[in-house]
């Protein structure tokens, strides 16, 4: 039985632990973006306790990871202390409740929520369920070196008063980025949609010229992309504009802009980019294009594409407006797809009044036996 003085000290231990608790809790609830919420959960929970370890697992087919891989990009945190999970790991481990666990015995049955490459060692934890609309998508994790730190006779309540007012972070956050990607994602691609793409280059024309950098723009079309509406279905068509867009996202930077810009349109503003390097990324995407088909409901499809670009340090335009309708003529003019042959090797003789159009060699066994035609490619050199 505790004495009255020990009593008093472990109220008085108890009261300081709920204020540190608080204190992460206030952190939390102002913010309404994903990587804030996140760096500042984290951040704020190893500060106030002390702890080595405390990091987030999320199942990977969540919409919050989805959302929060987003993020990584500008974040030197999130990669280090988010761990993705397979949904079956994760409620084989846990199940669907939502009551904290602590453990300090057997820990290697819990290592698929750890991540190893952090090189942890941690020999206490607990793990406390996050949900977002009803639903467990992950957990909040906290380690420590010391066995006794998480132990499972300790009360929770305190843990999971955290998870929760988290989760309820978490809830009003995912709405507020529903309504940004409405307003200027294309909710097809999840590209930026063309109004946020003209704002994002209204700013990158006016730094570059301010500070006279280099800055390119990119415009693709895909060639006869009519006929995989007409012919499969759009259905078929809108999974093949998907692909695409993962394709361009794939073969840019982290700090080009990727923008479905109308139908079967995409622009890419590159900053810092010289017209030979623009050309140069664009080669590499119509070659990966033109040698990789899409297998989309049970079709075979090479989608091509036709592109333009233009260069701001080769073009006299006045206003960021000028510069992205000079890099879209040339793709609008040089359509592909010419004319059938049965060279081994294809060098298409471009028929079109298109000024500088590029065209060059390409293995007629890279392609599929229906697309091995000659084709030409437009590009605006300036």
């Amino acid at each position: 039985m505790l004495t009255f003085k020990q009593l008093l000290y472990r109220i008085r231990e108890n009261e300081i632990t709920a204020r540190k608790f608080h204190e992460v809790e206030t952190k939390i609830l102002t913010v309404l973006n994903f990587k804030d919420l996140f760096e500042a959960l984290l951040s704020e929970i190893s500060k106030q306790f002390n702890l080595p370890c405390v990091w987030i697992t999320l199942i990977e087919e969540s919409e919050a990871s989805r959302l929060l891989l987003k993020a990584f990009g500008s974040s030197t945190l999130l990669p280090k202390q988010v761990h993705l999970t397979a949904r079956s790991q994760f409620r084989g481990l846990l199940g669907t409740g939502t009551t904290p666990t602590l453990i300090n015995e057997d820990l290697h049955a819990y290592h698929s929520l750890i991540p190893k490459k952090n090189g942890w060692m941690i020999r206490s934890m607990s793990i406390a369920p996050i949900t977002l609309d009803g639903e467990v998508i992950g957990s909040l994790n906290q380690g420590d070196i010391d066995a006794e730190r998480f132990t499972p006779d300790l009360d929770p309540v305190l843990i999971a008063q955290l998870a929760l007012k988290f989760s309820l972070c978490l809830s009003n956050v995912t709405a507020h980025e529903r309504l940004r990607l409405l307003a200027f994602n294309d909710p097809l691609t999840e590209l930026l949609n063309r109004r946020a793409m003209e704002h994002a280059l209204e700013h990158e024309f006016n730094r570059a010229k301010r500070y006279q950098r280099e800055l390119a723009i990119a415009f693709l079309d895909l060639d006869k992309f009519k006929k995989i509406n007409d012919q499969y279905g759009h259905d078929t068509g809108d999974k093949v504009l998907m692909e695409v867009a993962q394709t361009l996202s794939h073969h840019t930077r982290e700090s080009d802009i990727l923008c479905r810009f109308a139908g079967d349109e995409f622009v890419l503003v590159l900053p810092e980019t010289t017209l030979s390097q623009a050309e140069s990324m664009i080669w590499r995407i119509q070659n990966k294009m033109e040698t990789t088909p899409l297998h989309v409901n049970g079709h075979t499809i090479y989608q091509l594409a036709s592109a333009g670009i233009a260069s701001l340090t080769r073009e006299a335009s006045p206003d960021y407006l000028t510069l992205l309708q000079k890099q879209k003529k040339p793709a609008a003019k040089c359509r592909g797809l010419l004319c059938a042959t049965g060279h081994s090797h294809l060098l298409s003789e471009c028929s079109l009044a298109v000024t500088n159009c590029s065209c060059r060699p390409v293995e007629s066994s890279k392609l599929h036996p229906a697309l091995r035609v000659g084709y030409c490619r437009g590009f605006r050199l300036g």
